[in-house]
């Protein structure tokens, strides 16, 4: 079955760019125009991934992730343009994948497309992963994507689980930006250093939220290394 994606941005042109290269790339994709179409069209079709234009008009991409938020944890790839920095970080913050600066290249929005789902795909029986991940009182299943802090299940997308099960699997080393970037994205794919802060934030405040303080320390002028998380 190929993946479903929506693609909500106001400019027809930009839909049919991005309908193309993802069709091209073997991908089943429905183009909505603002924000209330593309939450009507998440409860009728239930996408695989939304390519979500942070800048459209009366509802904009920001509004459109925290209303889905509350209801669905579809990944979301965020369009943006480049003097939209803040309005990137936040959405990342507020529980999207990932972000694309306009103008853009179709194959590395298809790229980073891609990445999205295969964090997000389940895997198959025959290949399932067995091992699990446990720090102090901080456990990860990649088998069934399930994380949790002190028996309290986190809802992590699909970046953040990768990014979490990085650390776990070498809970004494520093990581360094690149490094942390790695266990999540394809190596050809440039990532911002805001964008691994981003991630890294969102993982902290998600796991404060649990009851953990320490999840992950910041080790100045070399990168991040896991807590204690006890």
């Amino acid at each position: 079955m190929p993946h479903h994606i929506l693609v909500a941005d106001d400019d027809p042109h930009i839909r049919e760019v991005i309908c193309f290269a993802l069709e091209k790339a073997g991908m089943k994709t429905q183009g909505v125009a603002d924000g209330a179409a593309a939450l009507q069209a998440v409860e009728r079709c239930a996408p695989d991934l939304i390519v979500l234009d942070i800048g459209m008009p009366e509802m904009d991409g920001l509004e459109v992730c925290r209303r889905l938020r509350q209801r669905s944890d579809v990944p979301v790839l965020f369009l943006s343009a480049r003097d939209e920095e803040i309005d990137r970080i936040l959405g990342l913050e507020m529980g999207g994948d990932d972000y694309v600066t306009k103008p853009f290249s179709p194959r590395e929005l298809v790229a980073r497309v891609n990445v999205i789902l295969r964090r997000a795909r389940p895997i198959p029986p025959e290949q399932t992963d067995d091992r699990q991940f446990a720090h102090g009182k901080l456990a990860l299943a990649p088998a069934s994507h399930a994380a949790s802090f002190d028996g309290k299940p986190l809802a992590l997308t699909a970046i953040e689980f990768s990014i979490l099960r990085g650390f776990l699997a070498r809970p004494t080393h520093v990581l360094d930006r690149d490094m942390v970037m790695a266990n999540a994205y394809a190596t050809n794919i440039h990532v911002a250093d805001r964008t691994v802060d981003s991630h890294i934030r969102n993982i902290r405040a998600k796991l404060a939220a649990a009851g953990c303080l320490d999840a992950i320390e910041t080790v100045h002028g070399v990168g991040f290394r896991l807590g204690r998380c006890g």
